[in-house]
């Protein structure tokens, strides 16, 4: 039965080819624009995650205060008020995983013919693990390095890529960072762009100590810009943040009425902003291509009305040789669900080929997932059915005698 109502729709529907395929351009361009808007929208939310990934978990960065000179009003890290004494008891606190000070820099690196200018970043051993950074080639230095202010220093990628000759092994080597000797112990595993659109990898770790001392220099003796501090846990933040400046303020002498002389930043509220925002992007797009998909369906009821109207003769005819209400019901939504799905498997080769397509003309990321394209094929066959079902209903409700006298 069902075979045999397959046939007769495919028959009703090859019987105008032309009308068929007008009808289901709407439809496969529904499903093509949903495909491909979800696959950019999905992209760019990997892009972000992968992002705030490669940041660490549980994060918080405290900055250096602000200074005023002159009338002129410095932003944050323009006075050094945090010390490697302050990290040093900023450890100490409950929920505090790992505390990793920082006293950034640019420098010029220098290895054989070659140069390099880069960012050195003057820290300790911890910012492995508050970054989730891999060693991947080497070993990371230790705390017996910052005590003695060594000159031992480990490469991200891009520094490799530069300062090196293709498939040179970097570990071992010795640079030059402002004319100072430096032994390379380790390589930095990738981490890609931050969320600024930072190249991560083009960096170089070395000692605080060493920084301070042997490459930048320092009035202040033990001074950082900044730390990183990882909490044990997301639960664990609030009291973390809380803990932190109460204990600042005690070290750094503030009263109740004074500013702070540092400030305090929750990186892992600000990535989940970002993912947040590019979630409900992703689905904005998603929700403006279904709009197609409703003009699709709205033209395949359209050219179904006019199916039952050229056919009526027909259905008198089917009616008066005993084909049961349902039987015509079901032929016509047969009909409307056969447009649909066929419409919806070329809009999904239509959806797929052209994500291929962005991600070589543009270079952005897409992502496909197979979420995306059964959704699809449900909202086809909903969308059918739907508005199938008042031209289908239609026909089935013709009277044999009006229907066969139809001209």
């Amino acid at each position: 039965m069902i075979a045999a109502m397959l046939s007769e729709a495919w028959r009703a529907l090859g019987a105008n080819l032309m009308r068929t395929v007008l009808t289901m351009l709407g439809m496969i361009i529904g499903v093509g624009a949903v495909i491909l808007m979800l696959a950019i929208g999905q992209g760019t939310q990997f892009v972000v995650n992968q992002s705030i990934e490669s940041m660490g978990s549980n994060l918080f960065i405290v900055l250096s205060g602000s200074t005023t000179s002159g009338g002129l009003r410095m932003g944050s890290g323009a006075t050094p008020t945090l010390t490697l004494a302050d990290a040093d008891a900023i450890s100490e606190l409950n929920g505090v995983a790992y505390v990793a000070p920082s006293a950034p820099g640019v420098a010029q690196l220098m290895y054989g013919s070659n140069n390099w200018s880069t960012s050195v970043l003057g820290t300790t051993p911890s910012i492995i693990a508050v970054r989730d950074w891999k060693v991947v080639s080497g070993y990371p230095f230790g705390e017996s390095d910052v005590r003695s202010a060594t000159r031992v220093a480990l490469l991200g990628r891009t520094v490799v890529q530069n300062l090196f000759n293709q498939g040179e092994y970097p570990v071992g080597k010795t640079i030059r960072i402002r004319q100072s000797p430096f032994l390379v112990v380790g390589v930095l595993g990738p981490k890609g762009q931050s969320l600024d659109g930072r190249d991560q990898d083009d960096t170089v770790l070395v000692p605080v100590t060493t920084a301070q001392r042997k490459i930048f220099g320092t009035q202040f003796q033990g001074a950082v810009r900044y730390m990183m501090v990882q909490a044990v846990s997301a639960a664990a933040m609030p009291v973390v943040e809380k803990s932190m400046t109460q204990l600042l303020h005690q070290r750094h002498h503030i009263q109740e009425k004074m500013d702070d002389d540092f400030s305090v930043r929750n990186l892992t509220a600000l990535a989940e902003t970002a993912a947040t925002a590019t979630k409900v992007m992703s689905l904005m797009l998603g929700a403006i291509a279904s709009i197609s998909l409703l003009v699709g369906g709205i033209g395949i009821m359209n050219i179904m009305l006019v199916s039952v109207t050229e056919r009526t003769r027909e259905i008198g005819v089917r009616v008066a040789l005993g084909a049961r209400r349902r039987d015509i019901l079901a032929q016509f939504l047969l009909e409307a669900i056969m447009l649909s799905v066929i419409g919806c498997l070329v809009g999904v080769g239509l959806g797929v080929g052209g994500s291929a397509l962005v991600n070589k003309l543009t270079g952005m990321t897409v992502v496909i997932t197979g979420d995306s394209i059964v959704l699809s094929f449900i909202v086809a066959a909903g969308v059918g059915v739907f508005f199938g079902w008042y031209p289908a209903n239609k026909a089935a409700s013709l009277e044999p005698i009006e229907a066969l006298r139809y001209e």
